[in-house]
């Protein structure tokens, strides 16, 4: 059940209390957005899903960004170690615990690690993970207990590839989320494996995000436009491509640092407007 809103109101704005959700205020400060009561409703119980048929996209780094524009929990279920949770410095060989294995068998909250002001709150991916996945409708009914008992935005990363038995905990988090990211650039593979993915999940709430986005071709561009009218899948904000951000090895978002270093706004102010558009998705969701 969510949490009720405690903010009070003065004039037509609704201006949210500090101790009430902090993390909830936290985030609407780094987005740029007023606390209006069906907002702090929307990212109390926000479930986010960065998904791809395809790897190489880009939804790691979305997640990382977005986990932390969030002030959210960011949860790796991509077991490969370019995942999100080697990138934020997690070593598995170096613990005596894996969270997300624990958690997910005994069938409790896990206690997210600490991201501190530069990074997401993690519950880190394992590499036994992979053969070792629940049914995808245990991760779902988890995914959505974990929301609830935290209360803050849930930020899920996954791996590539689709199918609930080949990849079911990416259908679980899928099946749980509000908003399913999926980030694609304007190639011909991605965009193959991005019209699969829409005619496979005609059901569920995809938003596309063009990814890594140059001097596409027409006929790419046509053919995002075609699979988004075709499966009426909206979609967001693109990305530019940014030759640096594969390189970088920072282990915080960029997003987070202060001040934005020059060579890093465009790329800020993009990731930040993906993050708007997706809280404005969900929110038209729940009042539909």
């Amino acid at each position: 059940m969510p949490r009720a809103w405690t903010g009070r109101v003065r004039g037509d704005l609704a201006v949210l209390d500090v101790e009430s959700d902090p993390n909830v205020e936290l985030a609407l400060a780094r987005l740029g957005l007023d606390p209006a009561p069906h907002l702090v409703a929307t990212l109390q119980d926000l479930i986010v899903t960065l998904a791809a048929h395809k790897g190489g996209v880009g939804k790691t780094e979305f997640a990382k960004e977005l986990g932390w524009l969030f002030a959210g929990v960011l949860t790796d279920l991509d077991w490969d170690r370019g995942g999100a949770s080697r990138a934020w410095g997690y070593r598995h060989e170096t613990r005596t615990n894996a969270p997300l294995l624990d958690a997910m068998e005994a069938g409790r909250t896990p206690r997210p690690l600490t991201g501190g002001p530069f990074r997401a709150d993690l519950v880190p991916s394992h590499p036994d993970w992979g053969n070792n996945q629940p049914n995808d409708e245990y991760v779902t009914a988890q995914l959505e207990k974990w929301s609830a008992e935290w209360r803050r935005p849930l930020v899920i990363d996954t791996h590539p590839g689709g199918g609930e038995d080949a990849n079911p905990s990416a259908a679980g988090a899928i099946a749980a989320a509000h908003v399913v990211v999926v980030p694609v650039p304007l190639e011909t593979r991605p965009l193959e494996a991005l019209e699969g993915m829409a005619d496979e999940l005609r059901a569920f709430p995809l938003l596309i995000i063009p990814n890594m986005v140059d001097a596409a071709p027409k006929k790419m561009v046509e053919w995002l436009t075609r699979i988004s009218k075709t499966y009426g899948v909206p979609v967001g904000p693109p990305v530019s491509k940014y030759a640096w951000l594969s390189r970088r090895t920072l282990r915080m978002a960029v997003a987070a640092r202060t001040p934005v270093p020059a060579k890093n706004r465009a790329f800020v102010d993009e990731i930040t407007a993906v993050a708007r558009a997706i809280v404005q998705y969900a929110s038209n969701a729940r009042e539909n």
